[in-house]
Formats: structure tokens, C-alpha cells, sequence
């Protein structure tokens, strides 16, 4: 089930501290206004799809725009299939540093957890 805020259906729910990470991340590239991530998802891994993420402040009229925690979640239309109601989070504890992905659509990850299927 998609998640919704406010009545609009999120393509992709953002954490709080994902968002901090991202404007951390936005900032040292310079970008200061239409503060977004880029989220994809691509062919590739061992389970045949990977996840794409790119800071930008650019999008497109054909892309799908949710602003959340003062960040926008870009998603191309290609990518919205694979990534409704998926769940994005920020972890800096001891198995290492990164973004997280709570995927209800993906149905096999791969052992390393870079790649998964539907």
C-alpha cells in the first residue's frame, strides 16, 4: 500500500535524519535551493537490480516530485514501479555508514544487500 501525506501518495517515504544527510550532501556540492535526491532504480547486481542515488536540485516535468522533511525525492517514471511505498533511511552505526532501503516491492535481496528483485 502506497504511503501518503496529506492525501498525495509519496513514491518514496524519507526518514528525517535521511534528510539532514541529504542536505548535508547538497550542501558541500553546492546546492542550495530545490534541495532533492534522485532516486532510481536500474538494472544490475547479483539479484538484477540495483538502486541509483543522486543529489541534484534539477528535475524534470515527466518526473514524480514529493517534498518531505525539506527535501524533494525525485523519481523518474521508469523507477516509480519498483519504488512505491519504499522507505528511505540513514544509518551511520557499526556495520558501516548509508542509505537504507525498506522496499515492499522487492521480493529477494542480494547477500551484500546492494541489489534486489521483484
Amino acid at each position: 500500500m502506497p504511503i501518503t501525506q496529506d492525501g498525495v501518495e509519496l513514491t518514496v517515504a524519507i526518514s528525517e535524519k535521511a534528510a539532514d544527510k541529504i542536505k548535508y550532501f547538497a550542501e558541500k556540492d553546492g546546492i542550495q535551493e530545490n534541495v532533492g535526491i534522485r532516486v532510481a532504480v536500474k538494472g544490475g547486481g547479483c539479484s538484477g537490480l540495483t538502486y541509483d542515488l543522486k543529489i541534484t536540485g534539477e528535475f524534470a516535468d515527466t518526473d514524480k516530485v514529493v517534498e518531505q522533511h525539506g527535501v524533494k525525492v525525485i523519481v523518474d517514471k521508469k523507477s516509480y514501479i519498483y519504488l512505491v511505498g519504499t522507505e528511505l533511511d540513514f544509518s551511520d552505526g557499526l556495520n558501516g555508514k548509508g542509505f537504507i532501503f525498506e522496499n515492499p516491492n522487492a521480493k529477494k535481496a542480494c547477500g551484500c544487500g546492494t541489489s534486489f528483485s521483484v
